[in-house]
């Protein structure tokens, strides 16, 4: 055949391909090209979808770029590989990853309603202490929200020291580069924004409303959110937010210290008076040291983070006042550990132990200690960010989750920390829970807490169906969802515990120190 007829021939098959392809709802064309995903029933799944260039090389800790446009449809069937990360934290439902890694791992995945338009979007963030973590683990799986009539968006983004590193010489690189003005150090925070932003340009292809966002998160997750409703950087882009077990007390380090950790951890590597060049040359596995771990986390780097704490952001009013669900879980203490636990009670003066004795009548020092790390580090600070936000009335709802399947309960007498996530996407059957475990009824509690924030991405309003009403939190009030053996609404709840902890938090100027 003529060389030009022939490529003419596969020209024209190429483009009678896509155009075939774009008939179907298991294709979408976005900002960067078209992909095409898979479709079973009603939902509409695209995965591996990269949202920013590789970041890699020159790339490695520098702000995401914009992915490059693709000329043929992309295959978008399968996971991206998660983010590079240490090992796993002590909670078997939050931090984990599935898969292999990689530091090219910038990619998000879309589960949609097909035919949709119009639709809320909800955009998880995953948990795992900024370290651990990934968007492919089973029980995030996005159908039961597609089914609702939710489009649903998991992402990955940078962990550990190569999404939260400072040293000074990339530092005094980035801001040369950019006259001073460039964000460093919280490359994975940079991510995050940088997905919601490709969320924000592309959510109607996939039959989505940009102007309908809630990011949600659980851990880290949730606790990036709270750092990313108080950032300028950040604003805009999500009109309602939810935080599961997120803290809310704790400091973030200066950039000075954040840097002052880089350079050390540098020079423990052998890499005194490093260069940026140097440092990128550093293969992955050297991140695994541990003072590479202890140099990386969120810092105020002026840009992306801007307070030292997110509570004095919610104190200050900086923090957007978008509708927010927030809440913890009765068994977070499965994150520490006796020891832990027991160093934290020592650290209390006489008085505020006796105090804390007093509010939680009848516990030994050893479920003393781990009440203390429950409530200090999660549930009085979701409480209390609840109380401010609905100080200057933000809209706010409060819980707690305290279920665990009867069948699960003498291995998890409490719901553990992240317990609370296959209950939130309707996955319990995909949760590393035996199945001989769960029950009909548990699936139908399922239902009823994913439905909850269902209805809270439609309507800013949580209505947990078949359960009773959700009241709006204020302080007068006091009002608690409390996920219990049945959903229900206490008022005052751990009211006693909480003001304790309250008095800690002012002990030590304004920010949790008891862990």
């Amino acid at each position: 055949m003529n060389p030009f007829w022939a490529t003419a021939a596969a020209t024209f098959a190429a483009l009678t391909a896509t155009a075939a392809l774009a008939a179907g709802p298991d294709t979408v064309t976005i900002d960067s090209g078209t992909l095409h995903g898979a479709v079973s029933g009603a939902v509409a799944s695209f995965k591996g979808v990269p949202y920013a260039e590789p970041p890699v090389g020159a790339l490695r800790w520098a702000p995401p770029r914009r992915a490059a446009p693709w000329a043929m449809p992309k295959e978008a069937l399968a996971f991206g590989p998660s983010c590079p990360q240490g090992p796993p934290v002590a909670s078997l439902l939050a931090g984990a990853a599935s898969g292999p890694t990689a530091e090219d791992c910038l990619s998000l995945n879309v589960w949609a309603p097909v035919g949709a338009k119009g639709a809320p979007v909800m955009v998880w963030l995953h948990g795992g202490g900024n370290q651990q973590g990934g968007s492919a683990v089973p029980y995030y799986e996005g159908s039961s929200f597609a089914r609702d009539g939710v489009v649903l968006v998991t992402v990955n983004y940078r962990l550990g020291p190569l999404g939260f590193f400072a040293h000074p010489a990339l530092v005094k690189a980035a801001r040369a580069k950019a006259g001073g003005g460039e964000p460093v150090g919280d490359y994975g925070l940079m991510d995050q924004i940088a997905a919601l932003q490709w969320v924000q340009r592309n959510a109607r292809a996939f039959g989505g409303d940009p102007a309908r966002v809630t990011a949600f998160g659980e851990s880290a997750g949730g606790q990036d959110i709270l750092l990313l409703l108080a950032s300028k950087a950040a604003k805009g882009l999500f009109a309602q937010a939810i935080v599961e077990s997120g803290g809310g007390w704790g400091t973030t380090p200066t950039l000075a210290d954040a840097e002052a950790r880089a350079e050390a951890a540098a020079s423990a590597a052998g890499l005194s008076d490093a260069t940026p060049e140097q440092l990128r040359a550093l293969p992955v596995s050297a991140f695994d040291a541990p003072p590479f771990r202890r140099a990386s986390g969120p810092m105020v780097d002026g840009v992306i983070v801007s307070s030292p704490s997110i509570a004095q952001s919610f104190r200050d009013g900086r923090a957007a006042a978008v509708p927010l669900l927030i809440g913890s879980n009765a068994g977070e203490d499965s994150l520490t550990t006796r020891e832990a636990a027991a160093a934290a009670l020592a650290k209390l003066s006489p008085e505020r132990l006796a105090a804390l004795r007093a509010a939680y009548p009848g516990a030994d020092d050893a479920l003393l200690g781990r009440n203390l790390f429950r409530d200090s580090v999660m549930g009085a600070p979701a409480h209390w960010i609840a109380g401010q936000a609905a100080a200057r009335g933000q809209p706010v709802w409060l819980y707690h989750f305290a279920f665990v399947p009867p069948g699960v309960t003498a291995f998890f007498p409490r719901a553990i920390h992240g317990g609370e996530i296959p209950f939130v996407f309707e996955t319990i059957d995909k949760a590393p829970i035996p199945p001989k475990a769960l029950t009909d009824a548990d699936r139908a509690y399922a239902a009823t807490v994913h439905g909850c924030w269902v209805s809270f991405a439609r309507t800013g309003v949580p209505a947990c169906p078949g359960a009773p009403a959700w009241p709006a939190y204020t302080r007068a009030a006091d009002p608690t969802y409390v996920f219990g053996d049945a959903p229900h609404v206490e008022t005052g709840f751990l009211k006693a515990p909480y003001a304790v902890q309250d008095d800690i938090l002012k002990d030590r100027g304004g920010a949790s120190g008891a862990f």
